[in-house]
């Protein structure tokens, strides 16, 4: 398996801490989307990378962390495949598997080792149920994100409106 996590500079040291209790696991490898200090900068470059790797399948699953985990959840649910979930718990990481198959776990920076250790454990841990309640409401969340990808110039131009993105022309 591999795991692609991210962080901004209010994440950065959970990030650090959340790669190690990873890495602990043979079967999974970790890639460092960034940031790579605790200076300034801003959320939306590392929940894009983030969130592109496993909206394209290019990472299975994924880990972001900011301050509060709230910017990186918004940024990343705009992808159409990602099912990021802020998990405060090891109760929040484990029904964000087994209910929601949420492939991008979302952290606050203000966990403690032992905390991340516990949630981290738990989504990685959890399988998707498969119950048939919880496989409907994904299939409805994948076509409605299906749907308004259909159109990548909308996509596109939405993403670039929210974040101030000026592309050459």
């Amino acid at each position: 398996m591999n795991i692609i996590i991210g962080s901004d500079h209010g994440g950065f040291a959970s990030k650090e801490a959340a790669k190690s209790i990873i890495a602990k696991r043979k079967e999974i490898t970790v890639n460092d989307a960034g940031c790579a200090s605790a200076d300034a900068c801003d959320y939306p470059d590392f929940a894009e990378a983030v969130a592109s790797a496993i909206d394209s399948g290019a990472a299975c699953r994924g880990v972001l962390i900011c301050t509060t985990g709230i910017g990186m959840s918004i940024a990343a649910n705009r992808f159409p495949n990602v099912r990021a979930a802020l998990c405060a718990s090891a109760a929040d990481a484990k029904i964000a598997r087994a209910h929601n198959k949420a492939n991008l776990l979302v952290l606050s920076g203000k966990h403690d080792e032992a905390a991340l250790a516990e949630i981290i454990d738990a989504w990685l841990d959890t399988p998707f149920s498969g119950e048939e309640r919880h496989a409907r409401r994904i299939a409805k969340l994948t076509a409605a994100g299906n749907r308004y990808a259909a159109s990548a110039v909308g996509l596109i131009a939405a993403y670039d409106a929210a974040f101030h993105v000026e592309r050459p022309v």
